[in-house]
């Protein structure tokens, strides 16, 4: 499936498919997007020392590369990042993308580590954070117990619908720890109600740049 390297509003790169019709990130800015969703509203509302990340969507390794940031950065929690990917990029294509000179240009050689981290099996990245990439499919694959918080960021309803269904959400519910919390910037009305049906309370939030609203739910 052909990706072509695109510069997003904020200086930062996405991947744009164009069997799909889809980008990898906003275009308002993917960087901004990610921390306004995953950071922002998701990893700084938990009040942890130890906290159990599960992302929907490894991708570009950009929120995993946020995150580590964050923890290091901050050093006010320890890590256990869990990421699902299905279609893993090659290493040519990860390493043409920005976000290490961008993001944090002096630990450039972190994001190429969370990439090369080897599949299926956690490692460690820091003392604060340790990565564990899956390779499959998020409806079946086996996932963590007690789950803190979940990233997700599959490609968008219309583009990827099989990964938008009640049952992934109703699994993923089942899995999130009391208190746990789920993030996304899809705002749509259908995702905010399977989301509710699976037992989350759901509340709209700001949305980042170029969308007016995105979804948080917690489990109660």
């Amino acid at each position: 499936m052909e990706k072509i390297l695109q510069l997003t509003a904020d200086g930062s790169h996405t991947l744009f498919i164009p069997s799909m019709d889809e980008h990898y990130h906003s275009v308002n800015g993917a960087i901004q997007e990610a921390m306004h969703v995953f950071i922002e509203a998701g990893l700084h509302s938990i009040q942890k020392e130890f906290v159990r990340i599960l992302e929907i969507g490894f991708g570009t390794g950009l929120n995993a590369f946020l995150t580590l940031r964050d923890v290091e950065e901050n050093s006010r929690l320890k890590v256990e990042y869990h990421s699902i990917e299905l279609y893993p990029l090659n290493m040519e294509l990860i390493s043409s993308l920005n976000y290490g000179k961008i993001i944090w240009p002096d630990r450039k050689d972190l994001f190429e580590k969370l990439h090369f981290a080897k599949w299926n099996t956690p490692e460690k990245i820091s003392d604060n954070f340790t990565l564990c990439k899956i390779e499959g499919d998020s409806n079946v694959c086996d996932l963590p117990v007690d789950i803190d918080l979940i990233y997700f960021d599959a490609f968008a309803p219309d583009k990827q619908p099989e990964m938008w269904t009640q049952a992934i959400f109703d699994r993923l519910y089942s899995y999130t720890a009391p208190g746990g919390i789920i993030v996304t910037y899809c705002a749509k009305g259908e995702v905010r109600r399977m989301m509710q049906k699976a037992g989350y309370a759901m509340s709209r939030l700001p949305g980042p740049p170029g969308k007016r609203h995105m979804l948080y739910g917690e489990k109660i």
